[in-house]
């Protein structure tokens, strides 16, 4: 499990975020300088983003120094613009220096707001992050990874079983659902919290977009997990449940899927239930283990004793034994039927 460094966000850069806002800057640098992530360099747009990338974030690149870079695309999302985030840790970088940036990296998406981080790009080389480094990180990302010969033959019976076209882009059927494709935001944020990085994401439906979101990525306490829970729509939460069992210290992730009821449409309410079960079965492909996969209508649900409930069922120590059901009474004795004899 990863370890967060404390090092956060200095006022000035904190400032300097909420001044992205306004669409007129292109991208930040931020390096980590006396334990604090401060602003390095930002600079503003000039002409569409794919002719800025290579001029403005070529000269920001020291080859031994590691540094983060926030890049603004063009197009938005609900949270405003949507944002590259790039990481820079050259091989020539001195180890500790490689670490400490890679273990403050989920704070610093945090700071800035992880809803408007569309993509994620890791260069090693400079040739990794130019604007031909990402188009080829896009094309890998498209490419399926090579299946073991058991995910060959898995593959192979869904294939005869369920007979539908489909690529990442598009939602697609499945045995136990409607598969909507999710972003790449919401990908690496799975990605991140089975290393430990998140103890609570939360996901939803774009149903007009048709495509699996990230909403929030951080660190809930139990007594405020209820608060994060809509009152007004459906969601999807992961949370990390740490609890003692037994005498053992435990940390169990939970799937939740909230549904406030009627509050929603029919059509909310019916895609929700379709994607579940195929957004679990991605999430565990990704390598976090969901221990238990709850329903809920309300936040208030959520307390210590309901997730302990459900984790770890109380045992019946004193089920009675299956008794036989007497007859009816008064029924006389069982009558014996005498076999007929063998015609001779």
């Amino acid at each position: 499990m990863s370890h967060q460094t404390g090092i956060r966000a200095n006022e000035k850069l904190k400032k300097f975020f909420a001044k992205c806002r306004d669409g007129k800057i292109r991208l930040v640098k931020i390096s980590i300088e006396n334990e604090e992530l401060v602003l390095a360099a930002h600079k503003d747009v000039k002409h569409s983003w794919e002719k800025d990338y290579d001029n403005l974030i070529k000269p920001l690149i020291v080859d031994d120094q590691p540094c983060y870079i926030v890049y603004r695309f063009d197009t938005k999302n609900d949270s405003g613009y949507d944002w590259l985030f790039i990481s820079w840790s050259p091989d020539v970088a001195a180890i500790r220096q490689k670490m400490l940036y890679a273990s403050t990296k989920a704070t610093l998406k945090q700071e800035f707001g992880t809803s408007k981080i569309k993509e994620e790009l890791h260069g090693t080389v400079l040739e990794d992050i130019t604007y031909n480094g990402y188009q080829r990180h896009k094309r890998d990302m498209k490419e399926p990874a090579p299946l073991t010969t058991r995910e060959e033959e898995l593959q192979e019976i869904k294939r005869n079983e369920v007979k539908t076209d489909y690529s990442v882009d598009s939602k697609h059927q499945t045995l136990s659902g409607v598969a909507f494709p999710i972003t790449e935001a919401a990908k690496q944020a799975i990605c991140d919290m089975v290393v430990g990085s998140y103890e609570y994401l939360q996901f939803k439906i774009d149903i007009e977009e048709e495509k699996i979101h990230l909403v929030n990525a951080g660190h809930v306490s139990l007594d405020k997990l209820p608060s994060q829970v809509p009152n007004d729509c459906a969601r999807y939460h992961l949370f990390k449940f740490k609890h003692t069992h037994e005498g053992d210290y435990l940390e169990n992730i939970v799937f939740i899927y909230s549904m406030p009821g009627y509050n929603c449409s029919i059509k909310e309410r019916m895609l929700y239930s379709s994607c579940k079960a195929p957004l679990t079965e991605m999430i565990e492909r990704l390598g976090l283990e969901i221990v238990k996969k709850l329903e809920i209508d309300d936040g208030s649900e959520l307390t210590e004793e309901f997730l302990q409930d459900e984790i770890h069922p109380k045992k019946n120590l004193h089920r009675p034994k299956f008794a036989k059901p007497k007859g009816p009474p008064n029924r006389g004795a069982k009558r014996l039927t005498k076999s007929q004899p063998a015609d001779q």
